[in-house]
């Protein structure tokens, strides 16, 4: 039995000051609660909600928390949230909108539970993934269509990454193996860029302390027991330290003339991109061994065919140059000037006959599916990719450190790949592409066991909703009352939403700081274009737009958001909540959304921390003081100024810093242990709540300086308490 929740005007019909509160605007929210089922699905979101993880973005939220943030939203207070969520619940003709659609988390919830939804992004990479997801197609179509694709190209392709193992047999390569190159400054000598010569372990080395070695003389390629430091090569019978190369942090050692010198300046002055070399593969057997061996003359034959075949395909690689930004300067620094040289001629030829036959499909949704397919394989087939060894999945994607890092061993990847391969076109079809058709057919959530059982969770299924069958209109006339569904990419400051259309707005903005999506985006976006050149999203040659929010300066930031949030003041219904979810570390972040809310006639009615994205993700480990929380803030609009003051200074900052406290100690009697950060966060968000609700005329600028004094002074003490 469907539990619908029509909101009724109990809880969305007043228009006269005295709305009934919604679940979500208490302080019972279980944000707690809710935080460890989404602790749950962090650990391994790509199986759990594989709907927003079929394609590569940034900052991608939990489905978990954007699920409790929707029944919070729509339900009446006192509404018990999570009995609600593993229940049945319905939303008919709620109309809910994500300006900042990024990985589209809050539409597939809200079709989950019947609602109408709509998402707008200024970036066309979120545009195809959000739109792919939404409106796949069923399994049988879509096996159809890769088995079709398979005997086109799959055979081709396969050719590139043959080689002849030791006794002559012919087998499929897994993996090659190249180095960067340098020239030395003074004598000219090139060396390869190791910093280790062990090139392959095992995950877990401690357990499995045999290793695969380089000859730094003659190149072979040995099996050697990494705690043994002095290794003698068999072939040559040199004895040397693996464990150490020429490289040495930014510096290497010229092992001819002993100059040292730093890489990136040599690189930078020599005035072209790095070569590299090829020197070691790892092949699979007909019978499914793995073996180590250098490359020999039949694979440089065979690559130099690649370079010499790839020549006929030039109109069919990205031609767009790299444009100079925070997160491209990097490789523009190396050398790199075109998207392209982040790819060897043999991966440029296979990825673009791949890109041509899905080119070819007639059906728009299966040929949108297909080239996001292969748009996130590029993750894993570029030379910036590099090896993570036996013991787990084998290829560490580029963008492991959120930004575009050159690397100095890359690993090249077979392309279509062999049922052991790692982020091959073949492999991620399955795990991706079906496993989001799959889920789309039958929404699970997670439920927490029982405390004692040994499972980390269980699978709460059939309460959802499927997200089937849904197709994309092409602008809100063409939706309006006849589809569920509508995406479109543009800047969400200006859109073809009519005046007070949306019942609630569900999002996650941007975040003020350095890591700028589309700079990033445009790696995927030029290959994208390649193959679906009949959108007018894809005529462009970059993603980056003067009217994107995300940007480092604070000025410019506040000003494009406050743009976006009076785009929402004007489409959301006056008795309507707009939720959105933040974190910054620092004050400067909170005072611009606190701004932006402010100056589009909002007011902000609740704060809630949750859990953010698994706390063992690189960024976060990397971090002396990780923020493993965001904080949901909740707004309304400010329909009664008469009521509010301007008096924003003559508030005491104890009473929202008690509320933080208030909200820490909850989380910890829950079992979680907070940062630095985490605790300022919390109060942060708290003291920008009681602000808005004071400043509704303006904010003085000097006034948020000394409550930002304030603020540090309360997260000291805190911290010296003991967290």
């Amino acid at each position: 039995m469907q539990l619908r929740l029509n909101c009724p005007p109990a809880i969305m019909g007043h228009n006269n000051g005295d709305v009934a509160p919604r679940a979500i605007e208490c302080d019972d929210f279980p944000f707690e609660q809710l935080s460890r089922t989404a602790e749950a699905e962090s650990w391994r979101k790509e199986i759990h909600r594989p709907i927003y993880h079929i394609h590569k973005w940034w900052a991608r939220r939990l489905g978990s928390i954007f699920r409790g943030i929707l029944i919070g939203s729509l339900a009446p207070q006192g509404s018990d949230i999570m009995d609600l969520f593993y229940s049945p619940v319905r939303f008919p003709n709620t109309v809910v909108f994500d300006p900042f659609m990024g990985s589209g988390t809050t539409l597939g919830e809200t079709l989950k539970a019947g609602g109408i939804a709509i998402g707008r992004d200024i970036n066309p990479v979120s545009y195809l993934q959000v739109r792919t997801a939404l409106t796949l197609k069923d399994s049988k179509c879509i096996e159809k269509a890769y088995r079709e694709i398979s005997a086109d190209v799959a055979e081709t392709i396969s050719g590139y990454y043959k080689t002849r193992l030791p006794d002559g047999s012919v087998a499929q390569t897994l993996y090659y193996f190249w180095v960067m190159q340098a020239n030395c400054p003074d004598c000219h000598t090139t060396l390869d860029l190791f910093s280790s010569y062990i090139f392959a372990k095992h995950v877990n080395v401690s357990r499995n302390p045999i290793v695969r070695v380089v000859c730094p003389i003659c190149g072979d390629v040995s099996a050697q027991d990494y705690r043994v430091r002095g290794m003698e090569c068999a072939r040559c019978g040199w004895i040397f330290d693996a464990a150490y190369g020429p490289v040495s942090g930014k510096s290497a050692r010229c092992p001819s003339c002993h100059r040292e010198f730093i890489i990136g300046r040599a690189i930078r002055e020599s005035g072209a991109a790095p070569s590299y070399r090829m020197y070691a593969k790892l092949a699979i057997t007909s019978d499914g061994e793995k073996q180590y061996h250098p490359v020999t003359e039949y694979d440089e034959a065979l690559y130099g065919k690649a370079v010499a075949d790839v020549q006929h395909w030039l109109d069919k690689i990205p031609p767009e140059n790299i444009a100079p930004g925070y997160n491209t300067n990097q490789v523009l620094n190396y050398g790199f000037t075109a998207w392209r040289q982040m790819f060897n001629y043999r991966q440029l030829l296979c990825i673009s006959l791949l890109a041509d036959r899905i080119k070819k499909l007639e059906d728009t949704q299966l040929r949108y599916s297909f080239a996001c397919l292969l748009s996130g394989v590029l993750e894993f087939n570029n030379m910036f990719a590099s090896y993570k060894g036996e013991g787990t999945g084998a290829v560490r994607h580029m963008f492991n450190h959120h930004i575009l890092k050159p690397e100095r061993t890359p690993l090249e990847a077979n392309l279509w790949g062999t049922p052991k391969s790692s982020g091959a076109f073949s492999t991620l079809f399955r795990s991706r592409l079906l496993r989001a058709v799959k889920y789309a057919q039958s929404p699970f959530e997670l439920a927490l066991p029982p405390i004692g059982s040994p499972s980390h969770y269980i699978k709460a299924s059939g309460i959802n909703e499927p997200i089937t069958e849904n197709t994309n209109s092409e602008s809100y006339a063409e939706f309006a009352h006849k589809s569920k569904l509508y995406i479109s990419c543009g800047d969400s400051a200006v859109t073809d939403l009519p005046s007070s259309c949306v019942d609630l707005v569900i999002t996650d903005p941007p975040f003020f700081d350095n890591v700028h999506y589309s700079q990033l985006a445009d790696f995927f976006y030029v290959w994208q274009k390649i193959i679906l050149t009949d959108s007018y999203y894809y005529q462009k040659s970059t993603t980056r737009s003067v009217s994107e929010v995300q940007n480092s300066d604070a000025e410019t930031f506040t000003q494009r958001l406050t743009s976006v949030f009076q785009e929402i003041a004007r489409v959301l219904k006056n008795d309507g909540l707009f939720v959105f979810t933040y974190h910054h570390s620092r004050w400067e972040g909170w005072k611009s959304v606190l701004k932006a809310t402010v100056a589009s006639g909002f007011h902000i009615k609740a704060c809630h921390p949750v859990k953010s994205e698994m706390a063992v993700a690189m960024p976060k480990q990397r971090a002396k003081n990780p923020i493993n929380f965001d904080i949901i803030i909740v707004c309304r609009k400010n329909l009664y100024e008469e009521s509010a003051t301007n008096e924003t200074g003559n508030w005491d900052i104890d009473t929202p810093v008690g509320q933080a406290v208030a909200q820490i100690a909850r989380l910890q009697t829950g079992g979680w242990k907070l940062s630095r950060n985490d605790i300022g966060i919390v109060i942060m968000a708290q003291v920008a709540a009681e602000i808005s609700r004071n400043a509704v005329y303006g904010i003085d600028e000097q006034i948020l300086e000394d409550i930002g004094n304030r603020i540090s002074c309360a997260i000291n003490r805190l911290e010296n308490q003991g967290n």
